[in-house]
């Protein structure tokens, strides 16, 4: 039907036409509500001009506050906020004109029409919306899906499946008899005896998995007792997957969280929500893995408008026409600005034209074995590059600069993880000399899902029969996901008092291998032993150059310093001199003007103590021979 499948500029321009009607009648009524002769009233010649200007005027207001732009099953407290804030001023744009044309009842009127026009937007919008999905019922034939799990992930995950043509979600299912029998977003919440009796019944045949928070043995728990009922059951859809708007497939995907022993560790805390509400926000490197979930993220945040910047135009050009949908439909403003951080005027040019008040600088170059053999360009990108965008922030008036900086700028053994600390150096310097702006940086571990990762690459030689290559055998990491990452990036942003740097407690390393093993099983597969029984073989191939066994968040444990959420940490490292670092900045400029490879590793070297310009020693490289199967 053509109403269900409207495209979104006809929706606005409709319901535009919507507030147009309702504003001349809600005046209409307010006037005639202060008369005892109503018909005489509403033919009188004074009533007309009073309409045109009001209509005319409050149109103005409606197109303003963005109140066709506002999403029908988005309807919430901010979009019910911004209607009454157009009523408010209706009435005072009826107390002008009540005024000019001597109303003896001008207040009385005004309150009135502001109210009326309240009513009747939020009322008509909503009596549209239950017209739609009346419709939507009719029309399409879609099948009752459970949803196990009524917390943010179950949420999110219904507000989709509310949208699709294919599902339709009937209940939620949680553990906690404390909101069994309550309704979370239109859906009641049933406890997990009803939902087997219902199953059994046959009335319900499909659920969806979406208690992140819970470990992947209990969420494999849930599934096995669930299939043994005869159900299909589905996980519900990453973050990326979820603002996307798409919906799972019958089959399980294998989510990045799943791979990581330990529970998603929730970041979501009021204040996050406080510090970027209404605010401009430009993200560096938008086009990047932790960019692109940045801007998703911010989307969820009530932002002004996203600022998204970036390097490369098919990056931009991919998250742009992701991004700016979405944020349509929020009524959230976005900007997508080519150019390099490594541009001052180009930088000074769009922050000042943007108002940008907070940066989320997540531009750099992170593949190590690639900035290992390519330091000039490493060297200008990450550090020079950061130094720029720091100091043009500060000149723009931005109130917050937040670094996404990394593990391996922790004693660092290669290139990027020196260029990365010495990143830091600079904006602890930068913050010294500076009071308007504030400045802090945030260390990840690996994220699992980024380009460049060891998941797509893993998931890639998987779909290709094997062999899943590992560099060595006992090499473990820090793991987490990209939403794990871009909402700490955001926390620091809100916890942001200036010179800190943040770091989450990940539980302990994991080992590569046991990645690999868990990713082989996940995809329905079997790990090939030495007796050649299973499909998919891991060979050990040895270090890569700058690659170290085991990476650390901080150079001591028992220099962490505990904040407001109990997985969030500031790591208190040893300071280098600020005449130290202005002086290897100085020298690094250089260095790179004259494409000098060497000067750039024995500044770092000399800058970095921990950091010698060479591969570490524990670099081992496996002859073709002695390949170890496991």
């Amino acid at each position: 039907m053509f109403l269900l499948k409207m495209p979104r500029p006809l929706k606005r321009t409709a319901l535009f036409l919507l507030d147009l009607i309702i504003i001349p009648l809600a005046y209409l009524i307010a006037l005639n509500v202060r008369v005892q002769d109503q018909t005489t009233y509403i033919l009188h010649s004074d009533a007309v001009p009073q309409i045109v200007t009001v209509t005319l005027f409050g149109s103005i207001v409606v197109l303003v506050l963005g109140l066709p732009k506002i999403k029908l099953h988005a309807i919430e407290s901010r979009a019910v906020a911004r209607i009454g804030l157009a009523g408010m001023l209706m009435s005072v744009i009826a107390g002008l004109v009540g005024g000019m044309a001597a109303h003896a009842d001008t207040a009385v009127i005004s309150l009135l029409f502001g109210g009326v026009f309240f009513l009747i937007a939020l009322g008509g919008r909503m009596f549209v919306l239950f017209s739609l999905l009346a419709l939507r019922e009719r029309e399409l034939s879609r099948k009752p899906i459970a949803i196990y799990g009524a917390g943010s992930a179950g949420i999110r995950t219904a507000s989709v499946l509310q949208t699709s043509f294919d599902f339709r979600p009937v209940m939620f299912v949680d553990d906690s008899p404390h909101i069994q029998g309550t309704i979370v977003s239109g859906i009641p919440v049933r406890a997990p005896a009803i939902l087997k009796s219902m199953i059994e019944r046959g009335r319900i045949r499909h659920v969806m998995i979406a208690i992140p928070s819970a470990s992947v043995q209990r969420q494999e728990k849930v599934a096995a007792e669930l299939k043994a009922l005869g159900c299909m059951v589905n996980f519900a859809p990453s973050m990326e997957e979820l603002v996307s708007n798409v919906v799972a497939t019958p089959s399980a995907p294998v989510n990045p969280k799943d791979l990581i022993p330990r529970a998603t560790i929730n970041l979501d805390m009021p204040k996050v929500a406080r510090a970027y509400a209404d605010r401009v926000v430009m993200v560096t490197g938008a086009g990047g893995s932790i960019g692109s979930e940045l801007c998703r993220q911010l989307l969820e945040r009530g932002v002004r408008r996203i600022v998204m910047f970036e390097l490369s135009e098919y990056a931009l050009y991919t998250v742009d026409q992701e991004i700016r949908p979405l944020a349509d439909e929020q009524g959230i403003e976005v900007a997508a600005r080519l150019g390099s951080v490594t541009d001052p005027i180009r930088l000074r040019q769009v922050l000042l034209d943007e108002e940008v008040e907070i940066v989320l600088h997540a531009a750099a170059y992170k593949h190590v074995p690639l900035v290992e053999d390519n330091e000039v360009p490493a060297a200008k990108n990450n550090v020079l590059g950061t130094v720029i965008a720091a100091q043009e922030a500060a000149a723009a008036g931005v109130s917050r600069f937040i670094l996404v900086s990394t593990d391996k700028a922790v004693k660092p053994s290669s290139v990027m993880g020196a260029t990365k600390r010495l990143a830091e150096l600079a904006v602890q310097d930068i913050q010294s000399r500076v009071t308007g702006t504030k400045y802090a940086m945030v260390r990840f571990g690996n994220v699992l899902g980024s380009s460049g990762s060891v998941l797509p690459l893993f998931m890639h030689q998987i779909s290709q029969g094997g062999p899943v290559t590992i560099t060595h055998p006992k090499m473990e990491r820090y793991f987490m996901t990209i939403p794990e990452a871009a909402r700490l990036v955001l926390l620091a942003g809100a916890f942001a008092e200036g010179d800190e740097i943040f770091v989450l407690d990940m539980g302990d390393p994991v080992k590569i291998v046991d990645i690999a093993k868990r990713l082989i099983t996940l995809s329905g597969h079997r790990v090939k032993t030495d007796t050649n029984n299973g499909d998919i073989e891991i060979q050990f191939i040895g270090m890569r150059p700058g690659e170290k066994l085991v990476e650390e968040l901080v150079t001591d444990k028992r220099n962490l310093i505990a904040t407001q959420n109990d997985k969030i940490f500031l790591a208190n490292e040893p300071r280098v001199k600020p005449r130290v670092v202005q002086a290897a900045l100085r020298r690094l400029e250089m260095a790179i003007t004259d494409a000098d490879n060497a000067a750039i590793r024995g500044i770092l070297s000399e800058t970095i103590p921990d950091f010698t310009g060479k591969a570490p020693d524990n670099v081992v490289v496996f002859e073709a021979a002695q390949v170890a199967k496991r």
